[in-house]
């Protein structure tokens, strides 16, 4: 999974249109909204992003519309322009509000407008035409989901105010003493976000949407144990953490007068809202679907849309899900029986769960574990790619403020002066089982999302939008895919491991089942849970995570087995056509080629690819 403390302003899942105007940040409501403050020092930095907006593209039109979003973009969304090294905006946050999105709207309505005439000119090479059908994609699917609104309601611990900030202080490296005077700005500003978002929820609440109750007291959980930490402690003071000169200290000082005075505050009155007002109003563990709010059904389909690139139905998911459930609950029995001399799946299951040697003894241990699966993995990887990423790869520790109420791990693109990493929880180490360490490693980190992120990141010749775009099914089916491709390149040692990858696999086919069963037939949460426990080998306290993640993150879950699928289909394709010429290395590199592309294209590129093998032997 991509970070959640980034996701909101970063366009990796969301897509760098569908963002724009907003930032990826909830909008303000009625009468609200953040005005940004005065400009930042100027730098040549964005202009060096912008002349990158166009990259590769040859049409002249083109390129002007794509230098133009990309301008809107970076202004409208500031914290992911400061995530990419632009630093012309790094003292403030999105302009939120009713004006702010019907602004963004007008703008989306204008590019489309563009781009759809561009798509009809018979004149623009193959490569502009495929970034054309790209921006509109994204743009479409943002259009889409504003039936959802979820800037009026969506909160969880990983969609928060708390989590925002977070996100930006692990962005930041104060270099200079302009640094520091953006990031005081732009943190004294917070408040003023704090309470747009404030004014949304309370907005959402008068039309009859908010967040479950369940979901809602977890944030309030992990938002009160934030503010009951010493200033010092908290994520808003990472980037003074290591504070020694004069002028560093004087820095921190200042920073830590802003979060006592004004960001606490905010916070506050922000937890307060949640608590006091959201809480005692919220959806039951009956409705937490999205199905439940208005124009929920809405609101779901054009997420599967946006999730999937494509219209599967809800019911057609579920059933895929059910279909792979059983076969993965095949491979368990068959496995167990090797390991454990058993094949009955429900004692497998309760052995890989209960059983106190197939888990971690320390936060240690499970870190350790993870910095050697990601050595390794990375030393197999050239056998398997003709390209890989220049940009490393690292292992660091999920928060603690965070850690009881998140997943179990997730990756964070490299940004101007961060690598990638590859965030691994350590909290409740006894619960952290040994055989899902080794492939959890490779899909967060290589060769899973940091080998396919930082690859799209260093295309020479791909515009910005898509560099730095995403479809989550081919991100997230990517990902996945590479937990089998492992076993290909020697990294699973055992059979226990491969029980990991099998528990791994059920866990995203049992994602389809709950998914669809939450927010399009009506599942309770407890269903959910129920039905993992069952099928899955996650200890109970990440099942109950994850469920909250689906009933916060509608149709994200998804995008994994689905896109995944589709990989192993068009890979088995090309083995089939091209026999004993099939390179497999040529296969990886035509997938990623392109950065994150939505599965209709990237059918046509493999096959492309097909044909012209074909062609050369």
């Amino acid at each position: 999974m991509i970070t959640p403390a980034l996701r909101r302003f970063a366009p990796l899942l969301l897509g760098a249109i569908g963002l724009l105007g907003v930032g990826g940040c909830k909008g303000a409501g009625a009468g609200a909204s953040v005005q940004p403050v005065a400009a930042a020092p100027s730098d040549d930095s964005l202009e060096r992003e912008l002349a990158r907006a166009a990259a590769g593209v040859q049409d002249p039109a083109l390129a002007l519309l794509l230098r133009e979003h990309w301008a809107v973009h970076l202004e409208r969304s500031p914290v992911f322009a400061t995530s990419i090294g632009v630093h012309a905006f790094d003292d403030r946050w999105p302009s939120l509000g009713p004006e702010a999105r019907a602004r963004a709207h007008q703008d989306r309505v204008a590019f489309l407008t563009r781009a759809r005439a561009l798509d009809k000119l018979d004149k623009l090479d193959q490569d502009d035409r495929l970034t054309v059908e790209l921006f509109i994609a994204e743009l479409e699917s943002s259009e889409a989901r504003s039936v959802c609104q979820l800037w009026a309601w969506s909160v969880s611990t990983r969609d928060n105010a708390l989590s925002e900030l977070a996100g930006v202080a692990e962005l930041v490296q104060l270099r200079t003493q302009a640094d520091a005077t953006a990031l005081l700005a732009r943190y004294r500003s917070f408040p003023a976000l704090v309470d747009a978002q404030i004014a949304d929820l309370r907005d959402g609440l008068r039309r009859g949407l908010v967040a479950d109750a369940e979901t809602l007291g977890r944030t309030v959980d992990m938002l009160e144990r934030q503010l009951a930490a010493p200033i010092d402690e908290w994520s808003a003071m990472t980037p003074v953490a290591d504070a020694k000169t004069p002028d560093e200290l004087a820095i921190r000082d200042q920073l830590s007068e802003v979060v006592t005075a004004q960001i606490a505050p905010a916070l506050q009155r922000y937890v307060a809202v949640l608590r006091d007002e959201l809480l005692p109003a919220a959806r039951d563990g009956a409705n937490v679907g999205v199905g439940a709010l208005p124009d929920g059904a809405a609101c779901y389909t054009a997420l599967i849309q946006h999730h999937t690139s494509e219209q599967p139905s809800a019911d057609q998911l579920h059933e895929l899900g059910l279909a792979e459930i059983a076969r993965i609950d095949a491979e368990f029995a068959r496995l167990g029986e090797r390991v454990f001399g058993t094949g009955e799946l429900e004692q497998v299951l309760t052995r890989l769960r209960t059983d106190p040697a197939l888990y971690f003894d320390s936060a240690e241990e499970v870190e350790t574990f993870a910095r050697e699966s990601l050595a390794a993995a990375s030393a197999a990887a050239p056998r398997w790619f003709a390209r890989l990423p220049k940009t490393a790869c690292e292992v660091r520790r999920i928060p603690d403020y965070e850690a009881p109420y998140t997943t179990i791990a997730y990756y964070r693109q490299p940004s101007e002066v961060e690598p990638g990493v590859y965030f691994i929880n350590t909290h409740a180490p006894t619960t952290r089982p040994r055989y899902e360490a080794r492939v959890l490693a490779i899909h967060e980190a290589v060769p899973g999302h940091h080998t396919q992120i930082a690859i799209a990141q260093e295309l020479p010749d791909a515009p910005a939008f898509r560099r730095h775009g995403g479809t989550t099914v081919f991100v997230e089916g990517w990902a996945l895919y590479t937990e089998r491709l492992a076993d290909e390149m020697g990294l699973y040692e055992t059979d226990l491991d491969r029980l990991g990858v099998a528990s791994f696999d059920a866990w995203r086919a049992a994602r389809l089942v709950v998914d669809t069963g939450i927010h399009a037939k009506g599942w309770t949460r407890e269903q959910a849970i129920a039905f993992m426990l069952a099928h899955t080998a996650l200890a109970e306290n990440n099942i109950i995570n994850e469920v909250d993640r689906y009933v916060g993150w509608p149709g994200q879950a998804l995008a994994y087995k689905y896109g995944q699928l589709e990989l192993l289909r068009l890979r088995a394709e090309a083995e089939a056509a091209l026999a004993g010429s099939f390179d497999i290395a040529g296969f990886h590199d035509v997938v990623l080629g392109a950065g994150p592309v939505t599965l209709p294209i990237l059918r046509r590129r493999v096959r492309a690819w097909i044909a012209q093998q074909r062609g050369a032997n």
